[in-house]
């Protein structure tokens, strides 16, 4: 028996505000100062400082902390640690927050035992942020150290299949044919393991939390670093027993997150806690150093399996992973799928592992699991093209795939090819040369060129906003969501404009308060599709209420006109087929006396779409090294990177997305790599001087194209997110453009002249 779905009327997104380079309404509170980070917060009275101590061991347990020493320096307030964590700051070890991954979490300063290096072990309080940070340089803590492992190479026989309990992650597809076999028998065929060690987010906002005391009860304003505020508010309001109306989160802007604030950090724990304790004021920020010890990309172990046949169409493809995950969690990732979903072999094997060792949980960060799992298929991708004598674009498109093979779905839409066609011809790929170390510039420098695709989810998350039509006609929306830099503030601004046919000047959006209606944490790619679409639907409520109160106007031109039969447009309701029928939305108010008209709006994934269809973004990117031969140092002069991800919402604040994903996807290939020292069980780069990352001298021109695309299916506003896709693909196709270059073949990051020489 079929089934009709019903869908809410529309209201056109094409004319005057959707998809146009709109300047970001943020912007002049961020250049001017004006905009104020979760450090910044005045506070009600007095403001103390709490300062983090870190374990400098990797294993073991705190046997005596001498806390009466610093406790007797005057202006020191407090040392907090697992002696004396006040009693209702309890944990349900069965608790998680709405990202977090299976297992049990980490109780900041609930135990002696030290599960990795750098965790927090004491939060000294004093008057002044200087008082405490020598409190904290001066307090002794004995331990007795254990031996730690940190190396994930000694534990790869102790691997074991990942769990699911996290959102997101997908496990592996099933097999499919006789993949050894098939291998076996192909006439062309590769096969090669890929290997990048940890990476982690270095956002230049610190994480930070600053809580004010507002004196009634143990009501508190918490102003705090993070990707989603009812996130944060839904993991305090249950740690501390507390109400959402005791404890208000707020965070109106966020100075870079990536993932990294996606999961509550352990600074807002304590700072919580030690307001409760104290009541008092507490601000705590967490050191650069600090920023290195709650999460980062997993060391990951890739083994690829790829074989074809004489004409190059793939016969068998296998993709293997193991990655780190933390003694007492299970940090998932979906890795190896990708490379299922777009390429098809009628024998595959697919598999997805971890192995704990003594570090903290990995954390998602930008394009988490994808980017890990594209470096390594792409690259196979490409060799494998070698191999069967294609040019690495015609093998892709030769093996390009028109469903999803994983799920035996069709794509809500796909416009990869067009992303190649379209960036091949922006490239002038057409004049490459296909043998390597064949083109050479005239400096004598190497020159390669390589190319590689990309795949992410386009998936909804549920959302709600409300929306309030003032009097004097100023439109004023609501929604929980977060900006950590992604443009949020605008286009939502945008769609609520379009929606009602209003300039933007009389439109403002406003975020991250969970006062506000709630939305989910900002990630994964879906906070324009999501809180986009309830905003818009909240705007629509509105506007079939001002469509009512016209109809009641004396001699109404819109009388008997149902709300689709209407358009809001340059501040008017006019109806569709005669324009000339029409009254503006200021007389609408000023007939009807109302104060104010307001109304609620949500989103959410429809189910069914999700059954039926399989729903992602794609890129391809196509990539120009130049190599010096003698010293083996790599520059990356061009990028083309080609992105179909649905209907863009504004051009320049996408492409802003996918330039620093393409920066980002460099970084990765060439810079990016958090050394672990084995001995010590600590990363020993936790700075920026050593942690390396691009600046501006390593980039040079990135060309963004943008593929329209309608996709209706995967998003009722036809969204699908560009946060993600912009950055896969890029790592991959330096990787093979540096094969070009030089005909030798890297299969570990970062992409450092020591592995060409």
């Amino acid at each position: 028996m079929s089934q009709t779905i019903a869908t809410p009327p529309t209201v056109r997104l094409d004319s005057d505000v959707i998809g146009k380079p709109i300047n970001r309404t943020d912007g002049p509170a961020k250049v001017s100062g004006a905009a104020k980070y979760a450090a910044e917060f005045g506070v009600t009275g007095p403001l103390w400082y709490g300062y983090i101590v870190s374990s400098p061991v990797a294993k073991g347990k705190i046997t005596k902390i001498h806390a009466d020493e610093v406790l007797a320096i005057p202006g020191v307030q407090q040392v907090f640690s697992h002696e004396n964590v006040p009693s209702f700051a309890w944990f349900d070890r069965a608790y998680k927050d709405d990202v977090a991954p299976g297992g049990s979490p980490f109780r900041p300063l609930h135990e002696p035992e030290i599960m990795f290096n750098q965790q927090p072990v004491a939060l000294v309080v004093a008057e002044t942020f200087e008082l405490a940070r020598y409190a904290a340089s001066v307090l002794r803590i004995e331990y007795d150290v254990e031996k730690h492992n940190t190396d994930l190479d000694s534990v790869i026989g102790e691997a074991f299949d990942a769990p699911k309990g996290k959102t997101g992650f997908v496990p592996p597809p099933k097999p499919k044919g006789d993949m050894n076999k098939a291998f076996a028998e192909a006439p062309h065929k590769v096969a090669g393991e890929y290997i990048h060690r940890a990476q982690h987010h270095n956002p230049m906002e610190m994480f930070a939390t600053t809580v004010d005391w507002l004196g009634d009860g143990k009501k508190m304003k918490i102003y705090d670093k993070t990707q989603g505020a009812p996130n944060v508010q839904q993991y305090i309001a249950k740690i501390f027993g507390l109400s959402t109306n005791e404890a208000r989160v707020i965070s109106k802007f966020t100075g870079g997150g990536f993932g990294s604030g996606l999961r509550p950090q352990y600074q807002v724990f304590l700072a919580v806690m030690a307001a409760l304790e104290l009541e008092h004021s507490v601000r705590v920020v967490m050191t650069r150093t600090q920023m290195f010890s709650f999460g980062h990309r997993p060391h990951t172990l890739q083994k690829l399996r790829i074989a074809s046949d004489d004409q190059g169409h793939i016969q068998a493809l296998e993709h293997k992973a193991l990655a780190e995950t933390s003694q007492f969690e299970n940090a998932t990732e979906t890795v190896v799928n990708w490379t299922g979903i777009l390429y098809n072999s009628p024998n595959t094997n697919f598999d997805y592992q971890l192995s704990k060792i003594d570090v903290y949980t990995p954390l998602d960060m930008r394009a988490p699991g994808a980017a890990t799992g594209n470096f390594a298929s792409e690259s196979a991708i490409d060799e494998m093209s070698y191999k069967a004598g294609k040019d690495p674009l015609d093998f892709r498109l030769l093996n390009y795939t028109y469903s999803d093979p994983t799920e035996n779905k069709p794509f809500t839409s796909k416009r990869l090819d067009d992303c190649y066609h379209e960036g091949a011809a922006r490239f002038g790929w057409d004049q490459r040369n296909p043998e390597p170390r064949s083109m050479r510039d005239e400096k004598g420098m190497l020159v390669g060129w390589g190319v590689a695709a990309g795949c992410w989810d386009a998936s909804m998350q549920k959302a709600a906003a409300k929306a309030v039509l003032s009097a004097d006609g100023h439109l004023t929306v609501n929604s929980a969501t977060n900006d950590q830099g992604a443009g949020t503030y605008v286009i939502m601004t945008q769609m609520a404009a379009q929606t009602l046919g209003l300039p933007m000047k009389q439109v403002t959006f406003n975020l991250g308060d969970t006062n506000m209606p709630a939305a989910p944490v900002q990630g994964g790619s879906w906070t324009a599709n999501s809180v986009g679409a309830a905003v818009k639907d909240a705007c629509q409520e509105v506007g079939k209420k001002l469509l009512k109160l016209a109809q009641k106007m004396d001699d109404s031109p819109l009388a008997g006109a149902d709300f689709e039969d209407v358009q809001f447009v340059d501040g008017h309701i006019r109806a569709n087929e005669d324009i000339t029928r029409s009254v503006a939305i200021e007389d609408i108010l000023a007939a009807s006396g109302e104060e104010k008209i307001e109304a609620d709006g949500k989103a959410g994934p429809n189910p069914i779409n999700q059954l039926k269809y399989s729903m992602h973004s794609h890129n391809a990117v196509f990539v120009e090294v130049k190599v010096d031969e003698d010293l083996g140092t790599i520059h990356v002069t061009r990028v083309v990177n080609a992105v179909a991800a649905g209907r863009i919402m504004n051009p320049k604040t996408a492409r802003s997305q996918v330039l620093g994903g393409t920066v980002w996807g460099l970084s990765m290939a060439m810079m990016e790599e958090t050394y672990l020292n084995n001995e010590l069980g600590r990363y020993m780069n936790h700075n920026y001087a050593e942690y390396h990352i691009p600046v501006n001298a390593d980039i040079h021109k990135i060309d963004v194209i943008f593929v329209e695309e309608e996709d209706d299916i995967a998003s009722p506003i036809g969204v699908k997110g560009v946060g993600e896709i912009g950055m896969l693909g890029v790592a991959a196709a330096i990787a093979n453009a540096v094969y070009h270059a030089t005909g030798k073949r890297v299969r570990e990051l970062p992409l450092t002249s020591d592995k060409l020489l």
